[in-house]
């Protein structure tokens, strides 16, 4: 509390020197007019200085000079126009210098945005790489996943003194999982009860988890009021920091919570935000550490604040022209989509469980669902990489997917959530759950960025995933780039054969005397239609590690 007490003191007297006209002479008896100007010197300067203090106080504002630009307009131009003489002359000078400080500073965005853009440039790339069947998607929409926890709040002693903070993801001990803090659920209900009892935590990956309840005691929190409130304390610890995005709550991998915020500093002129570090604070003790991005312990996923990610999003796809280019002439202009979960932006784990926040781009011409590319931003270091996708495909952008979910289940009125961009076997395709009207999850829907009449849903994304696989046989899709699986062969004798009919194609399933089970198309193979028990079969298939394995060739012996 100490460096706020002295910068407000120092500012405070600063600003009351502005306002006192020390050039004013009362008309009073000279005894009493001394004793009346030393009144209103004292009284301005304990007014200023307590106002300075409100105002930093309160809005958590940082402690920089340059902070102090609008208190130096104000007080400066009301001190010009009740002083006189020299005085006047030096207060107007004053203020007309504060005045272009603040011109400068409230326009610098029209003069910075090549700096923006700088500051947010990406490595380009042409495809994402192919997803492992093998791993199963982070794909439980948080609104499902927020509304388990809610119905298994009864576990949280005291109930009636909490509710469910902000939801965010992360790996903990190898596994994906959601994290919400118990928050307090109002002033009197913190000053009753002083501290939060603990977290919930439910599975990312698997939607028939149910959530629990951790303990874990936390005094400094979002919901706390004074010192005690988190981005105050912060704001204690580091008063010149530049801060961006809310505190997220990170737990290690013993079940520690820690809350941290991403710090940075000013494009220019009090403008944008390049994220630099993030400090750590525990919730408990109100201990705090700052990290540079590249020491950030690793059990943290988010050291760059969704946030942040998102608005260096925004520099990018705006700016690649400048400023006034991103207003009238748009060209080259990329907007980033707003159909993310956290910030607009939506965390994903790539195969070696690192964090990515995923946002496609779209066209600012209204009615064009085509997507102009997509990024992904690792959440811990912030390098981004943006993907061009197949130049000679027009790719369909996450708001047109969610536009064939909506009218796909328009008479249940269910509609989709968290849309991300996979490449599965060798195809954009968007994975997206399905919830209904109350936030309970119904399915998931997969659909082709490229075809988007080609498209699959099932209550997991695995069975989603097998669905697709086949409707992109059938639908004159390829599984030939079917991630890094090895094309193998192998010859038997057929146990079993289950055949479907799928539109004008048959589907094919068919157990081997080696008993693993495969599938084909009619359309990848006609003569699969003829296939019975007994046959004799070559097989060339792809050897993904799913239950079904896709055949591309396939010999019946005695047929061929």
């Amino acid at each position: 509390m100490g460096n706020i007490f002295i910068f407000s003191l120092i500012a405070g007297l600063a600003v009351a020197i502005l306002l006192i006209p020390f050039s004013y002479k009362p008309k009073a008896k000279e005894k009493e007019g001394r004793k009346l100007g030393t009144g209103i010197m004292a009284g301005t300067a304990a007014v200023s200085v307590l106002l300075v203090f409100a105002v930093y106080y309160f809005t958590n504002l940082d402690r920089n000079l340059t902070s102090l630009w609008l208190f130096a307009v104000i007080a400066s131009l009301i001190g010009a126009v009740l002083a006189t003489g020299r005085e006047r002359m030096i207060k107007t000078g004053v203020f007309a210098v504060s005045l272009i400080a603040g011109i400068f500073f409230l326009t610098a965005f029209l003069f910075n945005a090549d700096d923006k853009y700088e500051s947010a440039k990406m490595n380009e790339k042409t495809e994402i790489e192919t997803f492992d069947e093998k791993e199963t998607p982070a794909s439980v929409p948080p609104q499902f996943a927020r509304n388990k926890m809610k119905k298994a709040f009864g576990q949280v002693p005291n109930t009636s003194y909490y509710e469910l903070g902000s939801l965010q993801i992360q790996k903990v001990n190898g596994e994906y999982v959601y994290i919400a803090p118990v928050e307090f659920s109002g002033f009197f209900k913190w000053w009753n009860g002083d501290k939060t009892p603990g977290y919930f935590t439910i599975s990312a990956t698997d939607s028939s988890a149910n959530p629990k309840f951790v303990k874990s005691d936390m005094v400094y929190t979002p919901s706390s009021y004074f010192n005690k409130n988190i981005e105050r304390h912060i704001r204690m610890q580091y008063p010149q920091a530049i801060f961006y995005g809310d505190v997220q709550l990170e737990v290690d991998d013993d079940g520690k919570p820690f809350y941290i915020r991403s710090y940075g500093e000013f494009i220019s002129a009090r403008n944008g935000f390049d994220v630099q570090g993030v400090v750590m604070v525990d919730p408990l003790n109100g201990q705090t550490e700052s990290y540079k991005l590249a020491d950030v312990p690793a059990f943290v996923d988010g050291a760059v604040s969704p946030e942040t990610v998102s608005l260096q999003n925004s520099y990018f796809g705006n700016y690649v022209h400048g400023f006034w280019n991103s207003k009238f002439g748009k060209s080259d202009v990329r907007l980033p989509s707003d159909e993310g979960t956290e910030a607009n932006v939506s965390p994903i784990f790539d195969e070696n469980g690192d964090m990515y926040y995923f946002t496609d781009f779209t066209s600012p011409k209204e009615g064009v669902d085509s997507m102009l590319g997509y990024s992904l931003t690792n959440s811990r270091t912030g390098e981004a990489t943006f993907f061009t996708g197949n130049l000679e495909e027009s790719y369909m952008d996450s708001q047109g997917a969610l536009q064939i979910i909506e009218k796909k289940f328009i008479e249940k009125k269910w509609s989709g959530e968290m849309p991300v961009l996979y490449n599965f076997y060798g195809e954009a395709s968007w994975l997206t759950p399905v919830l209904d009207a109350n936030g309970f999850l119904q399915n998931y829907f997969i659909v082709s960025a490229a075809n988007p009449e080609i498209s699959a849903y099932g209550t997991t994304p695995n069975e989603a995933l097998r669905l697709y696989k086949t409707a992109l046989q059938r639908g004159g899709g390829t599984v030939d780039g079917s991630s890094k699986a090895e094309e193998k062969q192998v010859s038997g004798t057929v146990l079993r054969v289950y055949k479907e009919k799928s539109g004008e194609f048959t589907v094919v399933s068919f157990l081997l005397d080696n008993r693993q089970s495969y599938v084909v198309s009619s359309e990848t193979v006609p003569m699969a239609i003829y296939l019975k028990e007994g046959d004799q079969v070559d097989v060339n298939y792809l050897d993904t590690g799913e239950a079904f394995l896709p055949v591309k060739e396939m010999t019946i012996k005695g047929l061929e």
